[in-house]
C-alpha cells in the first residue's frame, strides 16, 4: 500500500507560488528553483486531474479549481500547525507562521505601524506580509488572511470586528486661509477650493460629514482638483495651500500642533467613520492570524490610541 500523502511537498509548493504570485518568488521562499516548483505543481495537477494555475511568460493566475483548492489546502496546513502547537503546549516553541494583511493608506501609514511594532516584539517569529492599498482586495481569491477597511460591511459575507470610529476634521493651511478667507458655515464652503476624494468603489466624491446644531449633515464637496486612488493626497494638497480637505484626526493632529494645518469649522465637528478588521468566516484561520486579529482589536489599538494622545511622549532606552 502506497503512502497517501507523499504529495504534500507538491501541495506546499502550490500554496507558496499562489501566495507569492510567481515561481521565482516562491522558489526564493522555499530555497529551491522555479523549475522544481513548476514540476511539483504539474505533478499535483496530474494527481487531481484539474488545472490549478494558468501559466504564461508574464503572469500566473489561479483557475476556479485552483482558488478552491488553495483555500482548503491552506486550512489543512493551518490545522497541522495548530496540532503541533497543541502537542508542544504553552511552554513549547513560540508562535510562528505568516499573515497576509491588506490595509488602506490611512491605516498603513498612520495607525498600523505602532500596532505592528508592539505585536512583532511579542511574537518575533511571525512573518507579516503587508499590502498597503486602497483597493478592495478579494481576500479568498488573492490569498489574504484579513484586511482593514473603512465602513460597515452589510451583506458582504465577511466577518467584521470594529477597530474604531475615527473622528474627522476639516483642515486647510494658514496660507490658503489668509488668501481665500475663513469659511464660517458649511454653506460658505461652496465658494472655496475644496479637495474631494473620489471613492474607487463608486466613482463619486466622498461626502464630507458634519454635525451642525445637533443635526448630521452630509455635504458633497465640489472641486476643480479631485484626488483618485490615494486619500492621503488630499492632505498633501491642503498642506501645500491648494484648498480645504476633510480627513481623520489621527492623520492631521500633529500637523495642526506644528501649525502646518489649521482647523476649519470646528463647531461642525463630531462625525466619524468606522474602521474594521474583516476576514472570511468559512476559512479556518491560522493561530498566527487569530492572534493578530485579537491583538489589533484589543491591545494593539489601545497602544496606538495611547501613543497618539495629545501631549503624550514616548521614550526609548538605549
Amino acid at each position: 500500500m502506497g503512502r497517501r500523502f507523499d504529495h504534500l511537498g507538491d501541495v506546499e509548493a502550490f500554496i507558496t507560488v499562489a501566495e507569492k504570485g510567481s515561481m521565482t518568488e516562491g522558489a526564493v521562499t522555499l530555497s529551491t528553483t522555479p523549475s522544481v516548483l513548476s514540476r511539483a505543481i504539474t505533478r499535483l495537477e496530474a494527481r487531481l486531474g484539474a488545472q490549478l494555475m494558468r501559466r504564461t511568460t508574464r503572469r500566473l493566475s489561479l483557475t476556479d479549481e485552483g482558488r478552491a483548492y488553495l483555500e482548503q489546502a491552506r486550512a489543512a496546513f493551518s490545522m497541522i500547525d495548530d496540532a503541533e502547537r497543541a502537542i508542544q503546549g504553552p511552554t513549547g516553541a513560540s508562535l510562528t507562521g505568516h499573515v497576509r494583511i491588506s490595509v488602506p493608506t490611512t491605516y498603513g501609514h498612520y495607525r498600523l505601524p505602532a500596532m505592528l511594532d508592539r505585536f512583532t516584539q511579542i511574537h518575533p517569529e511571525v512573518q507579516v506580509e503587508l499590502s498597503i492599498t486602497n483597493r478592495n482586495v478579494d481576500l479568498v481569491a488573492e490569498g489574504y488572511d484579513l484586511a482593514i477597511r473603512l465602513g460597515p460591511f452589510p451583506d458582504s459575507g465577511l466577518v467584521a470586528r470594529k477597530l474604531e470610529d475615527a473622528p474627522l476634521r476639516l483642515v486647510a493651511s494658514p496660507h490658503y486661509l489668509e488668501r481665500a478667507g475663513v469659511p464660517r458655515s458649511v454653506e460658505d464652503l461652496a465658494t472655496h477650493q475644496c479637495l474631494p476624494f473620489v471613492m474607487p468603489s463608486t466613482g463619486r466624491c466622498a461626502p464630507w460629514l458634519f454635525r451642525v446644531e445637533g443635526r448630521d449633515v452630509d455635504w458633497t464637496p465640489p472641486g476643480r482638483i479631485r484626488v483618485f486612488d490615494d486619500v492621503l493626497g488630499v492632505v498633501s494638497l491642503a498642506e501645500n495651500g491648494l484648498g480645504i480637505c476633510q480627513t481623520y484626526d489621527f492623520i492631521v493632529r500633529s500637523r495642526i500642533e506644528q501649525g502646518r494645518l489649521v482647523d476649519v469649522l470646528e463647531h461642525a465637528r463630531g462625525r466619524s467613520r468606522p474602521f474594521s478588521l474583516i476576514f472570511a468566516p468559512h476559512r479556518r484561520l491560522s493561530a498566527a492570524t487569530r492572534t493578530l486579529i485579537d491583538f489589533l482589536a484589543s491591545d494593539g489599538l489601545g497602544t496606538c490610541l495611547a501613543l497618539s494622545e495629545p501631549g503624550r511622549r514616548t521614550s526609548v532606552k538605549v
